[in-house]
């Protein structure tokens, strides 16, 4: 089942999100390799494809987990959560309605 994973950053995250980065993005590729994942990707803080020094106000992945709690502990362990980028991480069941 897939389950939607959103992460809302704390203030001022952008310095702390883009230092483990490359981390976050490893394990979203790992996802993607296995054929889980079905998107992932930031907010902008603003109304901005690229919002430069404002940042992101979080983010949203949407992948394929056996459980609600195996989905809640990946979310638990990753680095964005662990650097503190993330003020609360939210993970839910995700019914995929379209494209069919």
């Amino acid at each position: 089942m897939f389950y939607a994973i959103y992460g809302e950053d704390v203030p001022s995250s952008l310095e702390q999100r883009l230092s483990v980065r490359p981390a976050h993005l490893a394990r979203l590729t790992q996802l993607q390799n296995t054929g889980r994942l079905l998107l992932a990707g930031p907010f902008p803080a603003i109304d901005s494809i690229d919002p430069g020094p404002a940042g992101f106000s979080g983010s949203l992945i949407v992948a394929e987990f056996d459980s609600l709690t195996a989905a809640q502990t990946w979310a638990d362990a990753d680095p964005y959560a662990a650097a503190g980028v993330y003020a609360r991480v939210t993970v839910k069941p995700f019914k995929k309605g379209f494209p069919t």
